[in-house]
């Protein structure tokens, strides 16, 4: 058997709105071992943002287990939250995030700052995340002086500069064309296949799903099928 990536046991994650809990999640459990490529599919509300953020550290749930990398992270307190994050996962969101005053190369430096390397290897891992995706000659490029599909580049860039084993991408290209969003996809396939990271992307759209290696649908904060 594959040695898992991601391991949800049990979860369930209730908010509240005024005094009326809402539950988003219910009692949810799925394995997905390292080197997947999961696309997350379903309804608006039924939980796939949500589970996304669980598996990513960026939020807690009420009740069950949630180990990465072989990790616990759901009873870790939010500093040491925001560690493991930072050294292991990359996030990929619809909309890129990108500082609209710093370059390329600058918005791909962010998330080491939070780390103890040099300058010197921050500029190292910035040119080799920049050329993995293939905008090395745009590197001091700010913003505004490049494409959506570009821009969204800078952003996976981002999220690979510090080597996280997983990425989780939330509608990584819903705000793209066809033919941009297949070139971004075709990105996520290459890092998947030729660079070993395990990738967890929520879309709505079907097309984008053909490009991961299997397709969960969530329908009421619960798992309709796990197809191989």
């Amino acid at each position: 058997m594959s040695e898992l990536m991601v391991q949800v046991r049990s979860v369930s994650k209730v908010y509240r709105r005024g005094k009326q809990p809402i539950e988003v999640l219910h009692g949810l459990t799925l394995d997905i071992p390292k080197g997947d490529f999961v696309a997350l599919m379903g309804p608006s509300g039924s939980g796939k943002t949500t589970l996304l953020n669980l598996i990513g550290g960026l939020d807690q749930p009420s009740a069950g287990e949630i180990h990465v990398g072989g990790r616990r992270i759901d009873n870790l307190a939010s500093g040491q939250l925001a560690q493991w994050r930072a050294h292991n996962v990359g996030f990929v969101f619809q909309l890129y995030n990108l500082m609209p005053v710093l370059s390329a190369e600058r918005n791909v430096e962010l998330p080491l700052l939070l780390t103890k390397l040099s300058s010197a290897e921050r500029k190292k891992n910035v040119a080799v995340a920049l050329q993995v995706v293939g905008l090395a000659d745009r590197a001091k490029h700010k913003p505004k002086e490049l494409s959506g599909g570009q821009e969204q580049r800078v952003a996976i860039a981002r999220a690979l500069v510090s080597d996280p084993q997983l990425l989780v991408c939330d509608e990584p290209t819903g705000d793209l064309d066809r033919k941009t969003a297949d070139e971004i996809l075709g990105l996520l396939q290459v890092l998947n296949r030729d660079h070993g990271k395990t990738i967890v992307m929520v879309t709505h759209d079907p097309k984008a799903a053909e490009f991961a290696r299997r397709t969960l649908h969530l329908e009421k904060g619960q798992l309709l099928e796990q197809a191989a």
